[in-house]
């Protein structure tokens, strides 16, 4: 019995391109690198998806392991959306009229609890993954939360607001692992906080 229909349609991606400023404590040549490591993840992408759609029931296991490796690749593309969409257009803060500061203070006591909280115990935590902020629709909720790799330990439902890296690729040529602490601060520093109220807002109409 045959257990794939080939000639599917299936979605190609196209890497993005962001409107990027020089950033404080983040070297041009980190971005750079990086910009290229996102692009490999579109582009794998994209190699899985023209696998899948050319596939048929003689290669049927190269067609399991491709769907396998698309969470790790997709998650690979999608993480580096947010987390250089969140650097664009220069850095501003979240003020306390904002919707999603006031979210933060509800939930956590305070913005500064929050950051601690965030900085402290989620991202500087020993592996490489992703610290993440996240949005709950199903229960109005801000998570904070980690992901492993790029894509073991997604909360379902929930929508990334804010993706830090933590891989040694995102600070390594700017910070030593032992200063990783540091590489988050001048992240975090660098966030143009409009773009992840407006992310929010998005969600919560």
């Amino acid at each position: 019995m045959a257990i794939y229909k080939p000639n599917l349609t299936i979605t190609m991606y196209n890497a993005k391109e962001f409107n990027l400023p020089e950033l404080s404590g983040i070297s041009k040549n980190t971005i750079a690198e990086h910009l290229g490591l996102y692009q490999g993840y579109v582009k794998n992408v994209n190699l899985i998806h023209d696998l899948i759609n050319q596939a048929n029931d003689h290669n049927t296991y190269a067609l399991k392991e491709a769907h396998r490796r698309l969470g790790f690749e997709f998650g690979g593309m999608r993480n580096h959306e947010y987390y250089f969409g969140a650097l664009e257009d220069g850095s501003s803060k979240l003020g306390p009229e904002t919707n999603l500061f006031q979210k933060i203070t509800d939930q956590f006591g305070s913005y500064a609890d929050w950051l601690a909280m965030f900085k402290g115990l989620l991202a500087t935590q020993r592996g490489v993954g992703w610290a993440m902020l996240g949005y709950d629709t199903h229960t109005d909720t801000l998570l904070n939360y980690w992901v492993d790799e790029q894509h073991q330990g997604h909360l379902t439902g929930v929508q990334p607001l804010l993706a830090l890296d933590m891989w040694e690729h995102a600070y390594c040529m700017d910070y030593a692992p032992s200063k990783k602490a540091d590489y988050v601060s001048a992240y975090l520093d660098n966030i143009n906080w409009s773009v992840i109220e407006n992310w929010y807002n998005d969600l919560v109409k």
